[in-house]
């Protein structure tokens, strides 16, 4: 795994929503500072409070001109249900070919209960408007996810 490091340039992509709509990386850099954040499964423990918290701090995120795009290698369908049941109020994208991840450096082994295999580390970047990563967010619970990285943009 060969995770994007500050300074490098974020890949462009394009990948359906919850709506089954195309979401261009580069359209969202129009609008501000892109929050690129990867989570393993919609709807599970820990992927499900790490939502909850973005989605109940847009606002303060909003502020700092940050748009919110969470990915993961769910179905549009598994995303829709995700956003209705939680009333997530950010765009999540579906990467069922985990093309986007690899892209990012983010899919690789993984161990759980003794278990390997392959699938997504829970990492997010903060992509800067020219397309550059401004910051890698890789070491946080789900619970202080959100917090991580507002901390991080008051500081800047």
């Amino acid at each position: 795994m060969n995770t994007l490091k500050v300074g490098d340039k974020a890949p462009q992509f394009t990948l359906s929503d919850a709506n089954e709509q195309q979401v261009a990386l580069n359209e969202l850099l129009k609008q501000g500072k892109v929050l690129v954040y990867f989570y393993p499964k919609a709807m599970t423990p820990g992927c499900t409070v790490q939502a909850q918290q973005l989605r109940d701090h847009q606002a303060e995120l909003a502020e700092h001109n940050v748009i919110t795009v969470g990915i993961s290698p769910d179905a549009p369908k598994r995303l829709a249900k995700f956003t209705e049941r939680d009333e997530l109020n950010f765009t999540l994208l579906s990467d069922e070919d985990h093309a986007v991840a690899e892209a990012f450096g983010v899919w690789g082994l993984k161990k759980f209960m003794g278990r390997e295999y392959d699938g997504i580390h829970r990492i997010s970047f903060l992509i800067n408007q020219d397309g550059t990563i401004a910051e890698v967010f890789d070491k946080f619970k789900t619970k202080d996810h959100h917090q991580v990285v507002l901390d991080t943009l008051s500081d800047s």
